[in-house]
């Protein structure tokens, strides 16, 4: 699980996230974020560039920048499943001294998601792979564009299908690298803040069927029968969602409208029977409302052919 640790307070509201990260990569005039995280973040035991053996190189000042209007995959909830990438936007407006240049190459800002009491102490974090692109609307607004990139295989587990928080930070690095070892701090201004917004990561959800036997003679009992499962960020498999209420729904043929005929609940393994009594020719789904941890989805209609 990729996770960032938080260390406290460097100058009032200043501080840093902190995380280890695999060794950088070749340094272009625009540090990838994972070269500025190991540049500035020095490792994941609480030391950064402004305590410890390294204090005497100074702290950052105030950056006179803020963010505001966070909106993060559009207002909507995040549904991750168990691999691959997933990439959401993130869309943000900064406000910021006349005489601050945030197209400057020496600029550098972003817009992130933390869990945990506060964006000094998180519980784990997740940010895009690459830096936002801004576009000033005046002399000290602009907006800017990003994406949260979420690998659920490395960086997620049960415990972070929750809500989270949106947190920004900004660098002025006023021609100090980076990626220096002996950069002089007292020149560089930095500012975060915390709580921008929420948004809520939920575990994708399936949903399957299967109405039997089929053909079926007019008045004979069927039998439905399905599971529903949900994506497991520990596990990095899908399991059975339990004691769920999940509504068995008909669809006749001909029709594009479901209709509900009861609803039943999902056994400890996330199974689903039930049986009705076969009447004309149609589909039967499971329809599933969906939780706050858990999104809504419909099975795919079965048909019935009734003789």
């Amino acid at each position: 699980m990729r996770i960032r640790a938080t260390v406290a307070a460097v100058t009032g509201a200043l501080a840093l996230s902190v995380l280890a990260v695999p060794a950088a990569t070749a340094v272009d005039s625009t540090p990838s974020k994972a070269d500025l995280l190991k540049a500035t973040h020095r490792t994941a035991t609480g030391k950064t560039a402004f305590t410890g053996e390294t204090a005497d190189a100074g702290v950052p000042y105030a950056l006179p920048l803020t963010f505001s209007g966070v909106s993060v995959n559009n207002g909507k909830p995040i549904v991750v499943g168990t691999s691959g990438k997933l990439s959401v936007p993130v869309t943000f407006k900064v406000t910021h001294a006349a005489d601050l240049d945030i197209t400057s190459d020496e600029v550098l800002l972003d817009v992130e998601l933390y869990r945990g009491t506060s964006y000094q102490n998180v519980a784990n974090l997740l940010w895009g792979d690459d830096w936002p692109t801004c576009t000033a609307t005046s002399t000290t607004t602009a907006t800017c564009k990003g994406t949260i990139d979420i690998r659920p295989a490395e960086e997620l587990g049960n415990v972070d299908n929750t809500t989270w928080k949106a947190g920004g930070y900004a660098y002025d690095f006023n021609d100090q690298d980076p990626l220096s070892d002996d950069i002089d701090w007292s020149k560089v201004g930095y500012v975060e803040q915390d709580n921008l917004a929420t948004t809520r990561l939920q575990r994708l959800s399936k949903l399957t069927v299967n109405a039997a036997p089929e053909p079926v003679k007019k008045g004979a009992t069927i039998t439905v029968t399905g599971k529903l499962s949900r994506a497991n960020w520990d596990t990095g498999l899908y399991g059975g969602y339990s004691t769920q209420p999940v509504k068995l729904q008909f669809r006749k043929k001909g029709s594009t409208t479901y209709s509900t005929v009861k609803t039943i609940t999902t056994s400890t393994t996330g199974g689903l029977k039930t049986t009705v009594k076969a009447t004309v020719d149609g589909y039967y789904r499971f329809a599933f409302a969906g939780t706050t941890t858990t999104p809504a989805v419909n099975a795919a209609g079965d048909f019935i052919d009734v003789l």
